[in-house]
């Protein structure tokens, strides 16, 4: 979203930008920081909760239930704060990027008739999107048109928008980035992520083999970004490596994610649209991890059509969970084969598309000009 906003500001710095994030989102200093942000509004948003490969039995989990009939309400709340928010503010035209705070949004722009444009970074698309897109200007996706089923006349493959900070990182930019995470140069580096939230089962696998990864490898360095909620799991699990405990840094969440990623040999991931699209453009290695539970096996379909292109080493949540050390023999031959690491990363690096934020700023802008003749 913010790639976008930025690529808006530089071809119409004119343009006034308003972000509209769900209320008690953790990650709204992000948009409150950033240069081109005017200003930020907190919407409810409720979120169907549904899990893919659960069936019919999720139908009857009360718990569940009750938080899905609760949430119903939070969109019709939504759903005034962002009537109120439209009326307020006038705007020529609205971007949704997916997520449940997209429907209040995209529901109150349809009754004023604010063109709006929509975007998928999954090749599944999202719930949210799917709710909306019948009443937006342009459906825009990150994949292939065919993995989708909106309108075709509507339907735009535009890639994934990051920000212009991902790109190919040369030796002296990855030995800098090194540096500016206090890691010495000469070391190799493993990054773990299991996304903004962390995941339980991936993290469980890297600290049961990073005894062995440590000991095997004396400048090897392992930095895991754990999530919020499971930085404190993570470090009691990561006490059987106390004697290269300076070698692993713990980190719940951090705002500069392209140091980090550009500083590393090897990336250990889930399959987020937008995190491979980041990590393709940096030309990284990767050994990634998909979270089959996510809605409609989003993850998995993006994983899918990377190791097709044998743009990705891929291993699935249920190997890593029974035998560990699958994960440790992918990683030692990453770290141990130069050659092998460097032509994944140029194969998955093949798959990026940098310009996504510019052409969504085009569409958008067209889109908001539109209105105005």
């Amino acid at each position: 979203m913010l790639a976008v906003a930025t690529e808006i500001k530089n071809k119409y710095p004119k343009s006034k930008l308003i972000y509209a994030i769900g209320k008690n989102d953790s990650l709204i200093h992000l948009p409150e920081n950033d240069p081109a942000i005017e200003k930020v509004f907190s919407i409810r948003s409720g979120k169907f909760r549904r899990y893919h490969g659960e069936g019919i039995k999720q139908i009857f989990d009360i718990p569940t239930l009750l938080k899905n009939i609760r949430d119903f309400f939070y969109v019709i709340i939504g759903f005034f704060q962002a009537l109120s928010m439209i009326r307020k503010e006038s705007p020529d035209a609205i971007f949704i990027k997916g997520g449940f705070v997209g429907v209040p949004v995209g529901l109150a722009a349809a009754i004023c008739g604010i063109p709006y444009t929509t975007h998928d970074s999954d090749a599944v698309p999202g719930l949210a999107n799917r709710i909306i897109s019948r009443w937006a200007r342009k459906n825009t996706v990150a994949m292939p048109i065919e993995n989708y089923t909106y309108a075709a006349d509507k339907m735009i493959q535009v890639g994934v928008p990051i920000s212009d900070q991902y790109r190919p990182v040369s030796a002296s930019k990855r030995s800098q980035y090194l540096h500016t995470i206090d890691i010495p140069t000469n070391s190799q580096l493993i990054l773990v992520t299991g996304g903004g939230l962390g995941a339980q089962r991936l993290n469980s696998a890297i600290t049961k083999i990073s005894k062995q990864l440590l000991s095997r490898y004396p400048q090897l360095y392992i930095v895991h970004i754990t999530g919020a909620s499971n930085e404190d799991q993570v470090s009691k699990q990561y006490e059987n490596v106390k004697d290269s405990a300076q070698r692993v840094i713990i980190k719940p969440f951090i705002d500069d994610m392209y140091v980090y990623t550009g500083a590393a040999d090897v990336v250990i991931s889930r399959a987020g649209a937008n995190t491979l699209a980041e990590l393709a453009a940096q030309q990284k290695a990767c050994i990634i991890v998909p979270n089959p539970q996510l809605t409609g096996g989003h993850q998995t379909k993006n994983a899918e059509v990377l190791e097709k292109s044998k743009a990705i080493m891929v291993i699935s949540d249920s190997q890593i969970v029974k035998n560990p050390e699958l994960l440790l023999r992918d990683i030692e031959h990453l770290l141990k084969d130069d050659k092998a690491r460097e032509k994944l990363a140029e194969a998955f690096h093949a798959t990026a598309d940098i310009t996504a934020a510019n052409k969504l700023a085009d569409i958008i802008i067209g889109t908001a000009n539109g209105t105005r003749a």
